[in-house]
């Protein structure tokens, strides 16, 4: 096996702990050090819907991080508004040591070609920081933790972007060194991104984030060797894309994929009905 990837379930906040999944997958000595300040990348494209990690999941990912000596919360500009503004969304987190960081105010900066443009990054996404990727567990082709990437593009004008993304997600990764730690939030199963959810309350993490994303993807009823992104991956060989190839450790794969199968079915049989009576 050439990747690992980590399942755990949890019944609410009060047991929500990242360190034993963690230890399934090798631990993290080598990025729980007091010289590497974090960067966890939330994604939360709009406040109005809490399509994002959840307070609680990025909450653990600090705690499994001891010795830390600072976190930055990041995100950019779009035009749902500031980085800033919806950073918000986590404030009960914010501390002394754990900072909002909007990478389009950034002005310490390097400059990279991504998607056949020249962009400026912000320093904080490069090492020694740890770099973090957070985002939800989803029925969308386009992605999750890879997807994520695509808020490192620091002005609100993303769009243009938006015909070659798997090759700009893929320059990004490239750029900043790759994703150290990927921790997809399964709280709930999202059906798209604008549809309903199915509570879950189940965790993905692992070191290689294209594994996890796979595996996340497969778990939402998707095709990892037809959705462009990860296949993009595949071809630059940045990490592994056969479920057959990843070790999935945890929680029982075959039985979890049955329940989001099952919960997909029932989303889609609803939304039918919906549909029929309007």
């Amino acid at each position: 096996m050439g990747s690992k990837v980590a399942l755990m379930r949890f019944t609410g906040k009060d047991d929500l702990s990242i360190d034993h999944t963690l230890e399934m997958i090798g631990g993290i000595n080598d990025l729980n050090t007091t010289k590497r300040p974090v960067t966890i990348k939330v994604g939360v494209f709009t406040t109005k819907r809490a399509h994002h990690s959840s307070v609680d999941v990025v909450r653990a990912i600090i705690n499994v991080f001891d010795k830390a000596p600072e976190f930055l919360l990041a995100e950019s500009d779009n035009y749902q508004g500031t980085g800033s503004e919806r950073l918000q969304v986590w404030k009960e987190l914010f501390a002394d040591n754990v900072i909002p960081f909007n990478l389009s105010e950034d002005t310490e900066t390097r400059q990279f070609q991504i998607g056949g443009e020249n962009l400026q990054l912000s320093h904080i996404l490069f090492k020694p920081n740890v770099f973090v990727s957070t985002h939800v567990l989803r029925t969308f082709d386009r992605g999750s933790i890879l997807k994520n990437l695509f808020g490192l593009v620091p002005d609100r004008k993303k769009s243009r972007f938006h015909k070659k993304l798997p090759a700009v997600l893929a320059d990004l990764y490239e750029a900043i060194g790759g994703i150290d730690l990927a921790v997809m939030d399964g709280t709930n199963l999202w059906h798209a991104w604008t549809g309903p959810t199915t509570r879950m309350n189940i965790i993905l993490a692992g070191r290689d984030a294209i594994a996890v994303e796979t595996v996340g993807a497969t778990l939402a009823g998707l095709n990892p060797e037809k959705m462009p992104v990860i296949q993009e991956f595949a071809k630059r060989g940045l990490g592994e894309t056969k479920m057959e190839n990843i070790e999935v450790l945890g929680v029982d794969f075959d039985e979890l994929r049955k329940e989001c199968e099952t919960a997909i079915k029932a989303c889609k049989k609803a939304k039918k009905a919906q549909g029929a009576q309007t």
